[in-house]
């Protein structure tokens, strides 16, 4: 990751973050007159860009896009209140998106269905949280 000085104000930042995604799409459109299939997909809205390859597909967008959940996952405190939700769920979609094309085994459905009632117990407690 490449960190770099950050602009003064936040009108700044959109518009110097608008003008990379800018030029990012020009170097692109470079490449795909080279008939190099490449994707750009920008959330101006939270200074994300994703480029994906022509070899991507949803399967290996979803579990990339799954590393970012667990990320936050793994890296939320185990005292927040929905810390539990998001641990036991990314559990299961990782088995899901790692078995897609093959069948669950036994030994997973068991373990999905553990994460299954973890996250039924943590609702709740949210739920009670809720009512208090």
């Amino acid at each position: 990751m490449y960190a770099c000085r950050t602009p003064a104000t936040i009108p700044d930042m959109v518009e110097d973050f608008t003008k990379f995604c800018d030029a990012l799409s020009d170097l692109i459109k470079s490449f795909e007159q080279k008939n190099v299939l490449i994707k750009m997909t920008p959330d101006t809205d939270y200074d994300i860009v994703k480029i994906y390859g022509e070899r991507s597909d949803a399967l290996a967008r979803a579990k990339t896009g799954l590393e970012e959940v667990a990320e936050l996952a793994y890296d939320t405190a185990e005292h927040h209140p929905y810390w539990n939700l998001l641990y036991d769920g990314v559990q299961i979609i990782k088995t899901v998106l790692d078995k897609w094309s093959d069948t669950l085994t036994e030994e997973e459905l068991e373990e999905i269905k553990w994460y299954a009632d973890k996250i039924k117990n943590s609702l709740g407690n949210v739920s009670s949280d809720h009512d208090e």
